[in-house]
C-alpha cells in the first residue's frame, strides 16, 4: 500500500502523539515497533512485579525471566530453539511475517528494491526492543553480525535454506542439530 500524496497534511505528529484528519493505518516498521514496546514498558514502569509486553515477534521482559521459542519461519508450530529473556528484549523478523506474496516480504534490499533472499528469519537480543529489532532487521544484510557485535547484542539468523548462524556466546538453545554454524551464507 502506497501512502496518499498528501499524506504530510493527513498526519501530525509531537513529541508524543500522532494525529491523523481521516482514518489511516500507521505501520511503524523498521525499529518503530521496537521502540512502541519500550515506550509502553515504560509507561507501565509504575505497575509492580514482573511484567511482559509482547508486540507480535518485538517483546520486553522485566523481572523474572521467560523462555521464548524462536519460530521457524517455514512452519509456525515449530521452533528452531528457544532462548531465555530476564530484563531485555527479543526481537524477532521473518519472511513469512508481512509477505504479500510468494517470496515477497517486508525486508527489502534498497539497492535493488527486491525482497532479500539469503535469510529467511532473524532474532536479535539486547537491553530495550527498540536495539533489538534494529540488529534483527540489520542481521538480514552482510554486515549484520558486525552491527550486532558492535552493539553488544546476541543474535541468531536462519538462511532460506535452513542454516543457522548464532552469534558467539549467544544463550540461545538451538534444536536443529547439524545446520548451525558459521558456514552459513552471508
Amino acid at each position: 500500500m502506497r501512502a496518499p500524496s498528501d499524506w504530510e497534511q493527513r498526519v501530525a505528529w509531537t513529541r508524543s502523539e500522532v494525529a491523523v484528519t481521516a482514518p489511516a493505518l500507521l505501520d511503524v516498521g523498521a525499529l518503530g515497533k521496537g521502540r512502541l514496546v519500550d515506550l509502553v514498558l515504560s509507561t507501565l514502569s509504575h505497575v509492580p512485579g514482573d511484567l511482559v509486553v509482547d508486540a507480535g515477534g518485538d517483546i520486553r521482559v522485566r523481572g523474572a525471566g521467560v523462555r521464548i521459542g524462536l519460530e521457524h519461519p517455514y512452519d509456525p508450530q515449530k521452533a528452531i530453539g528457544v532462548v531465555g529473556v530476564r530484563d531485555g528484549a527479543l526481537c524477532a523478523s521473518a519472511v513469512n511475517r508481512r509477505a504479500w506474496g510468494s517470496g515477497l516480504h517486508h525486508v527489502l534490499d534498497a539497492r535493488t528494491g527486491v525482497p532479500v533472499q539469503t535469510w529467511a528469519a532473524t532474532w536479535a537480543l539486547a537491553p530495550d526492543a527498540m536495539t533489538a529489532d534494529a540488529v534483527a532487521t540489520a542481521l538480514f544484510f552482510p554486515g549484520g553480525p558486525e552491527i550486532a557485535a558492535d552493539w553488544g547484542v546476541h543474535w541468531v539468523r536462519m538462511s532460506t535454506d535452513g542454516r543457522v548462524q548464532r552469534s558467539p556466546g549467544g544463550p540461545a538453545e538451538l534444536f536443529l542439530s547439524g545446520k548451525t554454524g558459521p558456514s552459513a551464507p552471508n
